[in-house]
Order: structure tokens, then C-alpha cells, then sequence
């Protein structure tokens, strides 16, 4: 079997587990708690944010793929933004908040961190 580079990518792997993580989130806030409107809003910004990298993976130039990286940082942020409500507002707990937050956190490092190496190497 061939390895690929989003078998074998740290960030196209972490932001699927995330990914996986936010849907199983939605589904426990949705069946458990009965709370459709952050659910639906965690889950939407939070699966977004794997996409986008997969896309940059076939990106069809630097630019293209600059623009899918920064929209993935930017889900990230909002997904974050999310997740602190949901803990805020007790529909999860601290520990499983904190837990999704620091995942959420690593994405956001690793993924700017690949914009900030791109930006300096289309300058050169």
C-alpha cells in the first residue's frame, strides 16, 4: 500500500482525529443536551478546518494553497471560539473543553506556523 502525503502529514492527521472529535461532540450535544444551534455551529467550523488542508494538499499554486492553509487557521480560531462557549455555558465540562481546546490550540501552532514558512519561502 502507498503511503501518501496525507497519510503521512502530522497536520492532516491531527485535524481529521480533531475532526472525528467534533463530530462525535455534536452528536453527544445534539442526542444528550438537546442543543442544536453551537452544535451545529462547532461542527460546521470544526470539520472545516481538515478540509481546508486536505485541499491545500492539491493545491494548484502557492497562492492557492497559502489561502486554503489561512482558511483552515481561521476555522480553527473560530472553533475554538465555539468550544469555549459550550464550556462557558456548562453544555460541556471543563475537562472535555480543555481536552478539544488544546487539540484545537496544536492546530492552530502547526498550521501557522506552515503559513508563516510559506509566506517567507514565496518571498525568496
Amino acid at each position: 500500500m502507498e503511503v501518501t502525503m496525507k497519510d503521512s502529514n502530522p497536520v492532516v492527521q491531527k485535524s481529521k482525529a480533531f475532526a472525528i472529535r467534533i463530530i462525535r461532540l455534536y452528536q453527544h450535544l445534539t442526542v444528550e443536551k438537546k442543543e442544536f444551534i453551537l452544535s451545529k455551529q462547532v461542527l460546521r467550523s470544526g470539520t472545516s478546518i481538515g478540509a481546508n488542508i486536505r485541499e491545500s494538499i492539491r493545491a494548484q499554486s502557492t497562492a492557492d494553497f497559502l489561502a486554503k492553509m489561512q482558511i483552515s487557521l481561521k476555522e480553527a480560531d473560530e472553533t475554538q471560539y465555539w468550544l469555549e462557549l459550550l464550556r462557558e455555558t456548562d453544555y460541556i465540562s471543563g475537562k472535555a473543553a480543555d481536552s478539544l481546546i488544546a487539540d484545537c490550540e496544536e492546530i492552530i501552532r502547526l498550521v501557522a506556523a506552515i503559513v508563516k514558512t510559506s509566506k517567507e519561502n514565496q518571498q525568496q
